[in-house]
Order: structure tokens, then C-alpha cells, then sequence
């Protein structure tokens, strides 16, 4: 349905009609001839279970909780949410291909696949933006912090990287529909991957290499950039201004946060710095962790790092302590 809606759009864009070479379907193989990889599909599925719990219990807290109710929270319950979206979208559908066997996918399927991975991918990036700017004013500007960051901005800012990023993979989706495949449809990733995928065209896609180029620097370089440069003037203003006690205790605020950008940026760095260097098969397990394992690990470090959530938790489970008791003392 995607890939449909974005063939027309294009087509109409170029006011003509041009015929493309669309296959059926495509095969995935990433993970096809790896040794013991079944061991593999067993640990995925175990990440995928901590990830919807540790995800679903940080957004049920968040929303039972008054006291959450505040920009820093609106940002960290969207994380709680792409995570959660991202991993739904990637692990069932990867251990049906290859658990299961089921790697023919179609078409139109492939591309609905790619747009989803792809979105939560980009979004992961940009709310560790706005948690860094929500650090930044907070340390920098406390007095002003009502000011420039309340529950208004945070909304206003977490909804246009939504469409910013929804844009951009619609974009990159377009220009794929607009590729011709004469020749293999295997495609070597355990998703839709779209740099395997352009490379796959018989026809000119000079427009997907520039995408492929323009989309990191733009997704994750610039927000590296940003959050490190936030977290470089925040160390230099407690410096300069504070004792060190009191910039122990502002940092403090931080560690979450970084814990979360060491934790997503590290290994997708990595990863692509050294795509090229790297065993083909190493690529494809590097890849699917740096895609799976930070959306298990970020509730955890919140839960192990933010004392707001641990007071939320114990307050919640007081109150529910204290419903039971009240139910096992009614009258039978």
C-alpha cells in the first residue's frame, strides 16, 4: 500500500509515465550460511521480550504518574515508543524470515518493511536531541527553563522531527520505487536494507546514492554533533561558574542521558566507519544489534539511573500493595 501510494506520487511528480522493472518479491539472506545462528534467533527474541516489557512499563509509568507529566518525560516516553515500534516492526518479521524460513517477501511488502525500520531508526537519533536540549537549558538556563522548555516546545519539537523523518524515508522510498531490477533480487541484509537494496538496479541511481550519502551526516552526524557540542559548553560552564559539588550534582542529571547516546551512537559509528573492513556475516550481526540492543537497554538505564522513575515505581507499587490489602479485607 506504501509503495503503491509512493509510485504514483512520483510518476505525477514527473508528470509522465515510465516503466519500471519491479520484481514480485525479493529474497533475504543475511543471515543464511552464518554457523549456529539458530542460538542467534533465541537471543533476538529474548531482547525483543525485554525491550516491549522494560518499554511498555517506562510509558505506563510516565502516563500514570502526575508528576512525569513534563517535558523531559514527553521525550523520554517517545523513546519508550519508537523503541518499542522499532522492535515490533524488526525482530518478529526478521525471525519469521529466517526462523520459519520465510524469506521471499514481496514487493510492496519489502518497502513497508524498509519505511518502518528506517523511521524508528531516524527517530531514535533525534529524541536524544531534544533530551539533550532539555539537559542543556536546564544546567545552563534553570531560570529560564519554564520558559524555553515546557510541555508546549517539547510537543512542537518531538512532532517535526516526526515529520521530518517520516518525509525523509518516504523520500528515500519513492526514489526506490523509481528503480528498475533486471537482474538479482537477493538481497544480503536481514532487512530491507536500502543500501543493499539501490545497489540491486540495472537502471541510474545516482538519486539513492545521494541519499545514501546525505541521510547519515544529516540523521546522525549532526545530532552526534549537536548533543556533544551541548554536553562540551554544559562541562565548561560548571567549570567555570560552579563548585565542584554542585557540578557533580548537575552532572549527575546527565549520566542517563549519555548512557542512552554512548549506548545508540557507538555502535552504529562503528559499524559504519568499518562497514567495509569487516566479514560480511559480522556485518549483518553488527548491524541487527546496533538496530535491536539500544532499544532493550534504554529503559533499563532509566529505571537503574533516574531516581524519578525509581520513586514513581515504588509509589505505584505502594499504592497497588495497598489496593490488594484493602480487597483481601472485604467481607466474603
Amino acid at each position: 500500500m506504501l509503495a503503491s501510494l509512493m509510485m504514483d506520487l512520483f510518476n505525477s511528480a514527473l508528470g509522465r509515465n515510465i516503466t519500471f522493472v519491479r520484481p514480485p518479491y525479493f529474497i533475504i539472506t543475511g543471515f543464511i550460511g552464518i554457523p549456529n545462528v539458530k542460538y542467534y534467533y533465541i537471543f533476538l527474541f529474548f531482547v525483543y521480550i525485554v525491550s516491549v516489557v522494560g518499554n511498555t512499563a517506562v510509558m505506563a509509568v510516565i502516563y500514570m504518574d502526575n508528576s512525569l507529566r513534563t517535558p523531559k518525560y514527553i521525550a523520554v516516553f517517545n523513546l519508550a515508543f519508537v523503541d518499542l515500534l522499532g522492535n515490533s516492526a524488526l525482530v518478529p518479521k526478521v525471525l519469521d524470515i529466517f526462523l520459519f524460513n520465510h524469506n521471499v517477501i514481496p514487493y510492496n511488502d519489502c518497502m513497508t518493511f524498509l519505511f518502518f525500520c528506517y523511521t524508528c531508526l531516524c527517530m531514535q537519533s533525534f529524541n536524544l536531541v531534544a533530551l539533550s536540549y532539555d539537559r542543556l537549558v536546564a544546567i545552563i538556563f534553570p531560570l529560564h527553563y519554564q520558559l524555553r522548555v515546557n510541555q508546549t516546545i517539547m510537543l512542537s519539537m518531538i512532532a517535526s522531527f516526526w515529520v521530518f523523518t517520516i518525509t525523509a524515508v518516504l523520500i528515500s522510498v519513492g526514489l526506490l520505487t523509481r528503480l528498475s531490477f533486471c537482474k538479482s533480487v537477493v538481497i544480503n541484509s536481514y532487512f530491507c536494507d536500502h543500501g543493499q537494496l539501490y545497489r540491486l538496479a540495472c537502471n541510474d541511481n545516482f538519486p539513492n546514492d545521494v541519499v545514501s550519502f546525505l541521510y547519515p551526516v544529516v540523521i546522525f552526524w549532526l545530532p552526534l554533533v549537536f548533543i556533544l557540542s551541548s554536553y562540551l559548553y554544559i562541562g565548561y560552564t560548571l567549570v567555570k561558574v560552579a563548585t565542584l559539588q554542585q557540578g557533580i550534582k548537575a552532572f549527575k542529571t546527565c549520566l542517563a542521558h549519555l548512557s542512552l547516546v554512548v549506548v545508540y551512537f557507538t555502535p552504529v559509528l562503528i559499524t559504519f566507519t568499518l562497514m567495509d573492513k569487516i566479514h560480511p556475516n559480522n556485518r549483518i550481526i553488527n548491524l541487527s544489534l546496533t538496530s535491536v540492543f539500544p532499544p532493550m537497554l534504554n529503559p533499563i538505564i532509566y529505571v537503574l539511573q533516574t531516581k524519578e522513575i525509581q520513586t514513581s515505581l515504588k509509589k505505584i507499587s505502594k499504592i497497588y500493595r495497598k489496593s490488594k490489602m484493602k480487597i483481601k479485607s472485604l467481607p466474603m
